[in-house]
């Protein structure tokens, strides 16, 4: 009995780099109390994860306030998981005993090992007998006079992040993954300190409810306030370990009204199965953003705070959620914030989204759709020079390209990507669209390249509807970087451009061919031509589109763009109220 007790009373610190590795007291959540009375049982929990397809398992279990974690062969039998525990424990126990003085008082005797025994329904389960089949859910671990409760693969967030800037008015989504569970089933709630700086002075009672639904919007009553947030992971009626997360910063005030304000009132309301709102919006790379050139020379009217990517993403993330849309296509976007800020936002708006990085990049183009209106059977995307070098449905405008070196090594040196999605309506299968996401060549002096690059995009999406997936729409959109009157908004709504149009001289007759150019669809720009969809200090102009087929699909609402003088209002865009150089667009349309 002095082994067993002392086992409990002291607090071991030791760690077996080989088996066991060490939390530190001061990074273990304590969860007791914050949740249902399903947690507050007298035996603690062993949680083991063993999945058919992996060579090993682990083994974690707390004691006296150390996680203990192994990871063993599932092949191996119990016996050698059960000695090494016991093995581990000893040395454990003889370094706490060791690193205590001992004045006036004999040398401690070494401690002797422990009983370690796994049992289900109170019987041993035999030495011999595989990890993989010893360690049955329900099964109870004893180590010495302590019991563990043998969870096997219980739901568990295995991500469980906060976003580092909060701000009063804007959506607070934490970015959770989660392996043996439903985010559906799982349950979430939010705190909030009850004055400034309670939890970092230690108060009691320093924690205030405040909400119970995945998102958390804070109110300016929350200024200079942290969050907490308590989610139990969840799988039908069975529950995992709650995980609790502090922000690491308060709640800030935000900037007052917005530019997407208004616009939001025309969407309050989602669409019914017989209609699609459609959204495409390039907002602005945070590699862009960030440049010297950027801060002193293309948005120099821009608070410098507001450009910084924490600040604009939340901006984004409220904009975006307030359109309830059911296809939403990006550009410039980055790798990072598509999956740390951008999906986690949006997928608890019930968006699932795709991203296609550009090569040699670190932005790419995002398509999300809403997963209850829409299924996707698949992906067709591009890097369009690729596409023309390689693939035979080019070979003629290849030919033309390569008549002119100058141009073909122009082209060739861009990483232009078509990101192409195919997705299927779930109330009616017959109903599939191919939805084609873009953002071109951006050079004022491309009207070029972006004929060739628009031509290859046109045939490789016609292909795809043609003999992949025939009788699809299409839904087209994108940053064309083209004004209404360049040969590429003739060719994609009217059908045609001739060779002779003055784009393929764009960049003077160095690099300049002669090509005609049909469109094999019919489309139509569903927004119209804004006045401006880039609003900077040097330019102002309409370069987004959404084309859509309109014997496919008619427009029934086209949400109003933000008014000049609101884009004005802090000289351009980006502003402290908008968060990119470009605005949205956005339109509801009816299936025909």
């Amino acid at each position: 009995m002095f082994l067993f007790s002392a086992l409990m009373l002291n607090r071991l610190s030791l760690s077996t780099k080989l088996f066991f590795s060490y939390i530190p007291p001061s990074s273990i959540l304590t969860h007791r109390n914050l949740f249902s009375a399903r947690f507050n049982t007298n035996m603690e929990r062993c949680v083991v994860r063993c999945v058919p397809r992996e060579s090993k398992l682990t083994i974690s279990f707390n004691l006296d306030g150390s996680n203990k974690q192994m990871l063993r062969e599932q092949t191996e039998p119990l016996g050698k998981a059960l000695a090494r525990i016991a093995n581990s424990l000893i040395k454990a126990q003889n370094k706490a005993k060791k690193s205590k003085p001992n004045e006036g008082k004999s040398e401690t005797p070494e401690a002797r090992e422990p009983e370690i025994s796994l049992r289900v329904n109170e019987t041993r389960v035999p030495e011999d007998t595989v990890n993989a089949r010893a360690w049955q859910d329900g099964a109870v671990l004893h180590v010495g006079g302590l019991k563990y409760k043998v969870q096997l693969n219980p739901p568990t967030f295995t991500v469980c992040e906060l976003p580092t800037s909060l701000m009063a008015g804007f959506p607070v989504c934490p970015k959770l993954e989660m392996e043996f569970g439903e985010l559906r089933d799982s349950e979430f709630r939010w705190f909030k300190e009850s004055s400034p700086k309670a939890h970092m002075s230690g108060e009691q009672d320093c924690w205030m409810e405040a909400g119970c639904e995945r998102v958390f919007t804070p109110s300016n009553l929350d200024i200079g306030l942290r969050v907490m947030f308590k989610c139990t992971p969840g799988n039908g009626s069975r529950f995992g370990e709650p995980k609790e997360l502090v922000s690491s910063g308060v709640v800030e005030a935000g900037p007052g009204a917005c530019s997407f304000d208004n616009r939001h009132m025309f969407t309050q309301e989602a669409t019914d199965e017989s209609s699609l709102r459609v959204v495409s919006y390039n907002i602005l790379a945070d590699i862009y953003a960030q440049t010297e050139l950027s801060k002193t020379v293309l948005y120099p009217y821009c608070a410098p705070y507001a450009l910084e990517m924490d600040y604009r993403q939340n901006l984004i993330k409220k904009e975006l959620s307030g359109y309830n849309a059911d296809i939403v296509c990006l550009q410039e976007v980055d790798k990072g914030a598509f999956v740390d800020s951008l999906s986690p936002a949006l997928d608890a708006f019930g968006l699932e989204g795709v991203f296609r990085i550009k090569e040699r990049q670190h932005e790419g183009l995002a398509t999300y759709f809403r997963r209850s209106k829409l299924k996707l059977l698949q992906q067709y995307d591009v890097m369009l020079s690729e596409a023309l070098m390689a693939d035979a449905l080019h070979r003629e405008l290849l030919e033309k390209v390569c008549s002119n070196p100058s141009l073909k090594e122009k082209i060739e040196s861009r990483s232009t990507m078509l990101q192409v999605t195919v997705l299927q309506s779930l109330c009616d299968p017959s109903r599939i669209l191919c939805v084609g996401n873009t953002h071109l060549y951006w050079h004022p002096k491309g009207g070029n390249v972006r004929l060739v690059q628009i031509a290859v995009a046109l045939k490789h999406m016609k292909q795809m509807v043609t003999e992949k997936h025939p009788g699809a729409g299409l839904i087209f959109s994108g940053d064309f970087n083209s004004t209404p009157s360049s040969g590429l908004f003739q060719l994609v709504c009217e059908g045609s451009v001739s060779e002779n149009h003055d784009d393929w001289a764009s960049n003077g007759p160095e690099e300049q061919i002669q090509v005609g150019l049909m469109n094999p669809f019919q489309l139509a720009s569903a927004c119209g031509v804004p006045a401006f969809t880039n609003y900077v200090g040097g330019f102002q102009g309409c370069l987004d589109y959404i084309f859509v087929e309109p014997h496919v699909l008619q427009v029934e609402q086209v949400i109003p763009l933000p008014s000049l003088q609101e884009v004005t209002t802090c000289v351009a865009l980006p502003s402290v109220s908008h968060p990119s150089d470009h605005i949205a667009l956005v339109c509801d349309l009816k299936w025909k």
